[in-house]
């Protein structure tokens, strides 16, 4: 064999071997993903344009062309319990903290599998040790630790109308407190650009990620940058009875909704719930100056979720440039429905309300504007009610899953999911066991079941236990398609076909009494173990 065929025979191998370990590195790559798990805040179901939204978000629609559409996700209604059962696994227990002893958080479990841990945005489950986000599992933490917050300035303390007014929010870089922001700073273009870096940082690494990102957008107060603002402009003079019409006509073009099983929900009227009382007056009911209003509320909405999207597609962008997103799950969602804030029905913090944002037009930093009812309902259509209520509107979240090899692209499934399933699924992704114990305590849960099976394509199959809920004495339980719910306001059971009734608008509780009845009970065994206070 001469020389020059030899050189090649050995490069052949050579190439060869290098293939091989690539091949083997690759596979071991890919049986550990990195994860992103994007969550939004009081965004509603149907606001985003790949769930019938008319807001421009073409990152988020190119997530849902690639990936998987959920129509049937459960959050848990408001902030602090849905990120309490996203981080535990744990269905909420009213009346205790969202963290103690005896949980394990998903940082703690993507950590011990290996992951580097990150969270950037909204924590809202404790300010001070040991329960902030790096005593939690996250390696580092970048973000407001509590709730909403000035978006140009999170240092300005809340209005003293509200309800947690004359405070502060704590936004903070790992152990350190920040209290000066820059002229140009806006909190969702912060919380993109963090985690921006940290992909970047992380294609260095011989670690997967596992970054949870957290916007604050779009919960109130309104407030938005003056260019986002200008692009929406106009859009909203038909009013939101109207917006809701068109958007379900656009579910249904999408396939999100069946016309055949789905109708779209009436108009909520006077109706509410503990802090979340609300009145939605009829849109040709109000006068010129109310209507204008209403319109620039959703104006500056529809920019907050303009500008999430933006700086979504800046994260997706950082991703394919760092050769990453062939190996990242990607999954969206909202911590819980469209917010009917403003409460009217407290004449002095309605008062103090109208006074704090006199003369300030919706968005400025220096007001603190709700979206209100009407908007609010809209967000959720073609669902009842908004967040704080166990009807779907309440509850019920746009998900996308994109999984480049695995999850097929443009599917859109009708199985449910909750968001106390992201443990046992992220864990079976990394291919790791629930601790029974941590520091030498055993620890609880976790209460949800892997979505891998879904997001496989795997034949359906029912859930292995009944979802249930309970906020501000709201109360729902969810067995296959039947569905029973206790509202705050009517204090009485209500049942539901969702294979029949997706928008819960046919009471079947008289012709049902015996299920009622069992599924009642179903609940109050739900409800003792998690200690739901019950009336």
């Amino acid at each position: 064999m001469n020389a020059i065929r030899l050189r090649f025979v050995f490069a052949a191998l050579a190439l060869a071997g290098s293939c091989a370990l690539i091949h083997r590195a690759s596979a071991a790559a890919a049986a550990r993903p990195n994860v992103l798990l994007i969550v939004a805040d009081d965004l509603g179901f149907s606001d985003i344009g790949a769930y019938g939204g008319e807001i421009p978000t073409p990152n988020l629609d190119r997530l849902a062309a690639e990936g998987m559409r959920f129509t049937q996700f459960y959050n848990c209604a408001v902030c602090i319990t849905t990120r309490s059962a996203l981080y535990t696994g744990l269905y909420p227990r009213p009346g205790r903290s969202g963290l103690r002893s005896g949980m394990v958080t998903l940082g703690e479990a993507m950590r011990s599998a290996g992951y580097a841990t990150t969270l950037t945005g909204k924590w809202h489950l404790g300010v001070d040790a040991p329960r902030r986000p790096i005593d939690r599992g996250f390696e580092e933490y970048y973000g407001v630790l509590s709730g909403g917050c000035n978006y140009f300035n999170p240092a300005v303390p809340d209005p003293g109308f509200y309800n947690e007014g004359g405070t502060a929010r704590l936004f903070a870089h790992n152990e350190k407190i920040i209290t000066e922001f820059p002229t140009d700073f806006y909190t969702t273009d912060a919380f993109s650009s963090h985690a921006v870096e940290t992909i970047r940082r992380s294609a260095k690494s011989d670690r997967p990620f596992f970054l949870n990102l957290c916007y604050n957008a779009p919960h109130f107060p309104l407030q938005a940058r003056a260019e986002d603002i200008a692009r929406h402009r106009g859009k909203y003079r038909d009013g939101y009875e109207v917006l809701r019409e068109r958007r379900f006509r656009r579910q249904i073009e999408l396939g999100i909704m069946d016309p055949a099983v789905t109708k779209l929900s009436p108009l909520d009227r006077k109706t509410g719930t503990f802090r979340y009382d609300y009145e939605i007056t009829p849109w040709d009911r109000l006068d010129a100056p109310a209507r204008k209003r209403e319109e620039e509320r959703m104006e500056v909405y529809a920019a907050m979720v303009d500008r999430m999207d933006q700086g979504i597609g800046q994260v997706l962008a950082a991703l394919d440039e760092t050769g990453l997103a062939r190996n990242t799950v990607v999954f969206f969602l909202s911590d819980n429905g469209g917010c009917a804030r403003w409460s009217s029905n407290n004449p002095k913090e309605m008062a103090g309300f109208i006074e704090h944002n006199r003369g300030v037009p919706v968005g400025d930093g220096r007001g603190y504007e709700f979206v209100g009812p009407g908007w609010g309902w809209a967000q959720n259509a073609p669902f009842r009610h908004c967040k704080a209520w166990t009807y779907e509107g309440g509850m019920c979240t746009p998900m996308i899953v994109r999984w480049p090899g695995v999850v097929g692209t443009g599917k859109i499934t009708d199985q449910p999911g909750h968001v106390v399933d992201f443990i046992p699924t992220l864990l079976e992704m990394a291919g790791r066991q629930f601790p029974k114990t941590v520091n030498g305590e055993a620890v609880s849960g976790p209460e949800g079941q892997s979505l891998l099976p879904i997001l496989r394509g795997d034949p359906p199959t029912p859930r292995k236990s009944q979802l249930a809920w309970e906020l501000y004495d709201n109360r729902a339980i969810r067995d296959g398609a039947w569905k029973l719910v206790w509202g705050a306001s009517d204090k009485r059971w209500e049942l539901y076909n969702l294979a029949t009734d997706r928008s819960e608008t046919i009471d079947l509780s008289k012709r049902y009494p015996d299920r009622v009845a069992t599924m009642a009970a179903g609940w109050e065994k739900w409800a003792k173990p998690t200690e739901s206070p019950r009336k």
